[in-house]
């Protein structure tokens, strides 16, 4: 479907608006080696509760593929500040030769990117050090708190996952994606590309996602509020299920 200029200009400047959060997150831990450091430290930790929450759908024949991708391209500790920086410098482009449909899960993706990012430094701010137990990390994510910002957190994975979940369906789409290759390659969005192409075959695999996705969220909303509400006075109790373990 085609874009009105003002809806494109809307979603260009949201897009952008979020890489800059992220930038100005990133410029920030820089001049702070410490502090970066335990942002990196932070995000591998959150890696592996991921891992340990959602064993059974990363090991399962169905949706092992789709859980991967939520590992690694949603939860993942890798730095994307070329790619940022690749996107930056391209989104008018992307507005323009993506389909608005596409574009609206770019701006998704981008806040989640932003809101995450913005979240990792300030639990970053709470550790004690680099060596991360469940004790610690439920103490910095108490002491942050933002459970509203929590909530959008996981409002927007969602968000994702229904997006590509819808689009697996959607065949017309699915054929410009692939017409957009040689275009996206030389506009510099290869990155997108392969991302957007990565989700619509893992999605697409699954042939239905509202299992996976619901699984997904009920899990995460009971390890968000188990670590807002359980005392800290009690972590030998609560941080084994608030930290991965729960069924």
């Amino acid at each position: 479907m085609g874009k009105s200029d003002g809806t494109s200009a809307t979603l260009a400047a949201s897009i952008l608006g979020h890489l800059q959060q992220v930038e100005s997150e990133r410029m920030a831990r820089a001049a702070e080696p410490v502090w970066a450091a335990r942002v990196r430290a932070l995000k591998a930790y959150q890696r592996e509760r991921f891992s340990r929450s959602h064993a059974d759908l990363l090991a399962h024949a169905r949706y092992g593929a789709a859980a991967r991708f939520f590992l690694d391209d949603l939860y993942g500790p890798q730095d994307f500040a070329e790619r940022d920086a690749q996107f930056a410098r391209i989104v008018p482009a992307l507005v323009r030769l993506f389909p608005s449909e596409v574009v609206t899960t770019v701006d998704a993706l981008a806040e989640l990117h932003a809101l995450s990012e913005s979240l990792d430094s300030a639990m970053a701010r709470a550790l004690p050090s680099e060596q991360i137990d469940a004790k610690a990390y439920h103490h910095a994510w108490q002491t942050v708190g933002r459970s509203g910002d929590r909530q959008r957190q996981v409002d927007l994975v969602m968000t994702l996952g229904a997006h590509l979940d819808q689009y697996t369906r959607h065949r017309l789409l699915r054929h410009s994606l692939k017409l957009m290759r040689g275009p996206a390659r030389a506009a510099g969005l290869g990155s997108l590309q392969t991302f957007l192409e990565r989700g619509f075959d893992t999605f697409g695999a699954m042939n239905g996602a509202t299992e996976f996705l619901a699984l997904i969220e009920q899990r995460e909303r009971a390890l968000m509020q188990a670590l807002f509400d359980t005392p800290l006075v009690t972590p030998a109790t609560a941080g084994p299920a608030a930290l991965g373990q729960l069924p």
